[in-house]
Order: structure tokens, then sequence, then C-alpha cells
């Protein structure tokens, strides 16, 4: 059985999710769209093949799931004519950036054919059923907190320059696009947060993202979570995830490598020789979407998790002493 997929936004998202869902064997691509002639040329480019359409809605006609990976501002519009539709909704995160509206559209799709989800690309990765199954084991010990490191030369980084929204605070920031991925991690590891303290640190210019991010969060139970975020300098990109264990920390880096550590030198906790790291975590990803469609079990996140993962990132945004 396959499903046809439709995808409204090719940008850099986009066209990785195109690509890999053509050669998965669970979908088939029906049609995609994006305003930009260039995402459009640099699609056709990848793969010359692909249904182009002329609209959003000629691309979504047909389908039986429709994947977002526009900017935040058209995404509900877009979601709710999927649903209305009957079609499964896939969108990329931040859920939105407008906490009442997210709540509105999570509320609507929970009475959908089938209630959205959101592609926090973690949630199925080698990594986080490795770290799953240690923690299951004992191996870990109990967990006593997260600690979230990210520095960046500049945001946004090179290959994200053809999406210029991303660097704007209307609707952009790396706290929206790369910390989200790390709250939503802390939450599936410690259950929910409630954000304690947050210091953003923005340019002169008002309609720029946040430069800097310092904040601290905690579980009912007063477990931490540390975030300690910059831009600026000269280093390579860094995105680390501490997860501490009385026993035995884990590490995630560049999202999907992990290590692990028992008090000595990190050493990888996964084995890379054979496969991609990116191209593993959309293909499995893939194949939870493919679970969801068919009504079964499945690991992706939740319309309501995303929601979580965004007021917590708003509410950071503003800042809070």
């Amino acid at each position: 059985m396959t499903h046809r997929m439709a995808i409204v936004g090719l940008g850099i998202m986009g066209r990785r999710m195109l690509e890999n869902a053509w050669r998965h064997p669970a979908f088939d691509v029906c049609g995609v769209w994006d305003p930009s002639a260039e995402s459009v040329a640099k699609t056709r480019e990848l793969l010359p093949d692909v249904p182009i359409a002329a609209s959003p809605e000629a691309a979504m006609a047909g389908a039986d799931v429709v994947y977002l990976a526009c900017p935040p501002g058209p995404r509900k519009t877009y979601a709710l004519q999927a649903a209305a539709a009957g079609q499964g909704v896939f969108m990329e995160k931040p859920l939105g950036t407008d906490n009442a509206q997210s709540r509105d559209l999570v509320a609507q799709l929970a009475r959908a054919r089938w209630p959205g989800v959101v592609n926090f690309t973690q949630a199925a990765s080698r990594g986080f059923d490795e770290l799953h199954r240690a923690i299951a084991a004992g191996e870990t010990g109990e967990l006593l907190g997260i600690d979230i490191v990210v520095n960046y030369p500049a945001w946004p980084r090179a290959w994200q320059k053809d999406a210029d929204w991303l660097r704007l605070r209307h609707e952009g920031g790396y706290t929206r696009e790369v910390i989200s991925h790390f709250l939503f991690l802390a939450g599936r590891f410690l259950g929910p947060l409630t954000l304690q303290q947050a210091l953003p640190r923005y340019p002169e210019d008002p309609a720029l993202c946040e430069l800097d991010m310092l904040a601290r969060l905690t579980t009912a139970d007063g477990k931490p979570v540390t975030v300690m975020a910059t831009t600026g300098g000269q280093q390579p990109d860094r995105q680390e995830v501490t997860v501490r264990g009385s026993r035995l920390n884990h590490q995630f880096r560049e999202f999907y490598q992990l290590w692990r550590s028992d008090g000595g030198p990190w050493v990888e906790a996964l084995d890379w020789t054979t496969e991609d790291p990116r191209t593993s975590a959309l293909q499995r990803q893939l194949s939870e979407v493919d679970l969801w469609l068919q009504g079964q079990p499945h690991k992706l996140a939740t319309a309501e998790e995303a929601l979580a993962v965004q007021v917590l990132v708003e509410a950071m945004l503003v800042g809070k002493r």
C-alpha cells in the first residue's frame, strides 16, 4: 500500500523530505508547490520528473497526506484545508508563532480523520531508540537533567540563506528552528516542562531575531533543563544535548550522532559506517508516517506535543526573570 503525498514548501526541508519520500516504498509524491521560482528550479534540478503544481490547492488535490514545509504564517490555512478534505496533515515545526491560533489549529486537527503530526526529526531516530533502550535497561541510572548548548557563528547558517524569513523576529530565529527540537527531546524523556527563567538578547534592529538565549526550565519534580545558545565568533556550528544520568550520560551532537560517557572519555554509541545519519532519520520518520496513516501506534510528535514546545519557545523569546 502506498500513500499519495503532496508537499507544500520546497525550501531546504521540503526538498530533503521530497528526496526521501521519492525513495521510500510507502509513498508516491503526487504534487509539490512553492511560490519561489528559485526553489522550484532547484527542485527540478534535484528530481526532474517531480510533478510541480501551479498552486498549493492543485498540489494537494487527491493526496492522502500533505507535508507542510512552508513558513509558519500560512501553515494553519493549508493544514485546515487538508484536514477538511480528509487528508493527513504532516507539518514542519514550529507549529506556529501565535499560541491562540495554534491552540485552535490543534483543537480542529483533533477532530480530523487523522490527528495532525509534526516533524521533529529525532522522534524516530536511532539515537532516540538507543537512549530509550539504555534508560529501560537501567544503564543510565536516574535521569538528572538535560543541558542544551548551541553556538553558531551566524544565523541563519550559510545553507539556510535562501529562507530569508529565518533571520526575522516575527517567524524566524534559532530558538524556534533548532532549540524547539531539543525541548521536544527533553519533554519526551523527562516529561512536561515549565519555564523558570529566560534571558534572550536581541540586536538593535527590532525586525531581527535573537542573538543569544539563556534559559532554565524544570520538570514537575524539579529536574532541570538548561539552555545556553549564542551567535557570533569563529568556530564550527555546535549543537549538543547532554542527557545526564546517575550512571551514564548520553550526548546528542549534530542532532543524530549519539555519544555516551560513564565518567571517562566520550565514546560513540552508534555506528554510522553504513548509512548517513540524516537520511536514516528521515527514512525512519517516513516509516512512522506510514504507520500513522494506517492507524497504528507511531513515534511521531503529536500536534499537542508541538503546541507545548511552541508555548515554551514563545515565552522564552519574550523573556522571563
